[in-house]
């Protein structure tokens, strides 16, 4: 299944952006979805993830209280970020666990489907 990512851009600090995060196939079903970034030269970290079987969200430290993780239909993944930091300047990646989960939420390595990556651009 692949993942497709919309709605990154450049934003000053302070802004807000809403991720959006869509399956290429209509018939979809999952154990987890997440939002992870990535800077050049770095490792991809985890930003949010919510796990289905308890609704669970989880998130990065460094995003708590700032950004928002949602689904809608089952289906379509949000990250809603508000107050912006330059930090935050990545390309983010949507991504979801298909064929098994453990339970490791902020793992890359738990997630069998990826979107392309959005960049998100934040200016001081």
């Amino acid at each position: 299944v692949q993942l497709q990512a919309s709605g990154g851009g450049l934003v000053q600090a302070g802004a807000s952006l809403r991720l959006s995060c869509a399956p290429s196939v209509r018939h979809f079903s999952s154990y987890a979805m997440a939002w992870f970034r990535q800077v050049p030269g770095k490792e991809r970290e985890f930003v949010a993830a919510v796990t289905w079987a308890r609704e669970s969200t989880h998130y990065a430290d460094s995003v708590k209280g700032r950004f928002t993780i949602s689904r809608e239909n089952a289906r379509t993944l949000y990250l809603q970020m508000d107050s912006l930091k330059p930090e935050d300047t990545a390309v983010y990646y949507c991504a979801a666990a298909v064929g098994r989960f453990s339970g490791v939420y902020n793992s890359r390595y738990e997630y069998d489907s990826w979107g392309q990556g959005t960049q998100v651009t934040v200016s001081s």
